[in-house]
């Protein structure tokens, strides 16, 4: 089934976006994901902040995307505003996925406690968009990734009414 599930990963820095560092959280997002056989349409790099991270979400769940995977704006820094920024656009939260995600990375980086990311579920159900925030590193994308494949069938299944 995951091979029918659509996503978009979503790059938020500010230093990315206006190219004076490369992007590696995105496409190793993308690589990881379609590993598990999800289809990835692409990877959006874009600034901090709430506006542009909200129009990048956004303009991915009107696509129909059924998974966005955000990384990066999770952390306490004055430009970190991703939670904000998709807080406003989920109609369920899923605070599990979220503590297990900070969870995985406690034994690698103790950073990963300062994490604020959010998952949730945005739009009408079925045909509903996962939303995940990542951390921006590596570690927090392999840790977001491994922890959503996890379950990721079977919360899609479960948004489209299957039997659970």
């Amino acid at each position: 089934m995951t091979s029918e599930i659509t996503a978009r990963v979503i790059t938020i820095s500010d230093r990315c976006a206006r190219g004076e560092r490369a992007d590696v959280s995105g496409p190793l997002a993308r690589d990881l994901l379609t590993s598990m056989g999800v289809r990835v349409d692409q990877v959006v790099v874009v600034p901090d902040g709430v506006e542009p991270v909200r129009a990048a979400i956004s303009a991915a769940i009107a696509a129909g995307r059924r998974l966005v995977l955000t990384a990066g704006g999770t952390g306490v820094s004055p430009t970190d505003w991703t939670p904000e920024a998709t807080e406003p656009l989920l109609a369920a939260q899923l605070p599990g996925l979220a503590e297990q995600i900070r969870q995985r990375g406690l034994g690698l980086a103790q950073a990963s406690m300062l994490s604020r990311g959010l998952v949730g579920v945005s739009g009408r159900r079925p045909g509903a968009c996962v939303v995940v925030n990542a951390p921006g590193s590596p570690g927090g994308v392999r840790d977001a990734i491994a922890v959503l494949g996890s379950v990721l069938e079977h919360l899609i299944d479960q948004l489209d009414a299957g039997d659970h």
